[in-house]
């Protein structure tokens, strides 16, 4: 079987972070007797064709190069939403990419499209499906989604996607609850897979006792501020590490100094995932503070790492973590619970260790690239059963 991946966020090497998941799937399906190709849009420094990891790679550019803002900044939705010349460049965008994916899908010929974030991809893909009558596979991944729920524009696009999707997925319970409620329809839940083979249990003496980490995107919705502001309402002294970039970092910054702990906290900007694992090993604890998160895979990284998580119980992290099994939850917003969940966990016995090695085990068995492999390889073929019948 041959599927054409369609994603507006796609690794730029093979260490890059950038959705990285949908390479790591796109290698692992291969076990399962599926070629992936895949198209992109373009970057900086980018070729127009490369393979990465054998799997070839397609990037179309879709604006002049100063103005080729919309892909790998993380934030594309919001820039949508708020920003009428970001909105006339997704038109170019668009085109673009539609003609990147008919060039592809010539050449490759492939038997089915899957689409990442019904936004732009899925939208993209409703037109090359039906001009190659092939079935479209459409997965949401969180930011899509709250952008179909928070702009009327968008909801009548959302709803197309899903009616001319032979199938659709989500990435956590949760988006396919919310995706019930946009759109009357019932996904499959089929979380994205994790580099088991990169995040590693912590060797004796390589964790720390007193370090916290945060990884993301230094926005509101990813939460730093919360635990900023939990750090000083803890009695265990402790400090930060904090992994991300964002636009809100000098105000950040400020609001550590203010509140006394700015000599406690290190910011690394954004990292490689190579990079990134030592960090994971060497914390105490990883702390994710998000709200109406899609899935939350830098959790499944740190429990894949043993590192016991404190998250907030929201959006698809109740996916990952178990709480008191193999994590913990604090009802979302609560900046006196991060303080309380720290601790408790810093003051345990075994300093959350138990949580650690729960975690790493759940990890494994929901969130490797042969589980996740095995979940999209069914999903194509009832797709393509569904169309034959």
């Amino acid at each position: 079987m041959k599927v054409l991946f369609l994603a507006h966020s796609f690794p730029r090497s093979t260490h890059d972070a950038a959705g990285s998941f949908l390479l790591r799937l796109a290698v692992a399906l291969r076990a399962w007797d599926v070629a992936v190709e895949v198209v992109a849009p373009s970057g900086e420094g980018l070729a127009g064709s490369e393979s990465l990891a054998g799997i070839p790679v397609h990037r179309f550019r879709y604006a002049p190069r100063r103005f080729e803002n919309l892909a790998y900044t993380g934030n594309m939705a919001s820039q949508f939403q708020e920003s009428w010349s970001a909105r006339l460049t997704m038109v170019g965008f668009l085109g673009a990419n539609f003609r990147g994916a008919v060039r592809a899908r010539r050449q490759f010929e492939p038997d089915l499209i899957h689409a990442h974030w019904w936004f732009p991809g899925g939208l993209v893909g409703t037109w090359v499906a039906r001009l190659a009558q092939i079935p479209l596979v459409t997965t949401m991944h969180g930011t899509d989604v709250r952008l179909a729920r928070a702009s009327a524009l968008a909801r009548p696009l959302f709803r197309h996607v899903m009616a001319h999707s032979a199938a659709v997925t989500t990435v956590s319970s949760w988006l396919a609850g919310e995706t019930q409620r946009l759109a009357g329809i019932n996904p499959m839940v089929a979380p994205m897979p994790v580099a088991t083979d990169l995040f590693t249990p912590a060797q004796p003496g390589e964790r720390a006792t007193d370090r916290i980490l945060f990884v993301g995107r230094l926005n509101a919705q990813k939460g730093i501020e919360h635990l900023l502001r939990a750090i000083p309402l803890s009695r265990a002294r402790v400090s930060l590490d904090i992994v991300g970039d964002g636009p809100g970092q000098s105000e950040l910054r400020a609001l550590a100094t203010t509140l006394g702990i700015g000599e406690r906290v290190r910011w690394f900007g954004t990292l490689p995932q190579p990079a990134l694992a030592p960090l994971y090993r060497a914390a105490s604890v990883l702390v994710v503070p998000s709200v109406e998160e899609g899935l939350g895979l830098v959790a499944v990284e740190a429990m894949l790492c043993e590192t016991p998580v404190i998250a907030y119980e929201s959006g698809g992290i109740p996916d990952a973590i178990t709480h008191g099994r193999t994590g913990m939850l604090v009802p979302a917003g609560s900046v006196a619970g991060l303080a309380e969940a720290l601790d408790i966990l810093l003051n345990s016995p075994d300093r959350g260790s138990a949580l650690g090695r729960a975690g790493r085990v759940h990890a494994l068995e929901v969130f490797s690239p042969e589980a996740a492999a095995k979940r999209y390889a069914a999903a194509y073929r009832g797709a393509l059963d569904r169309r034959a019948s």
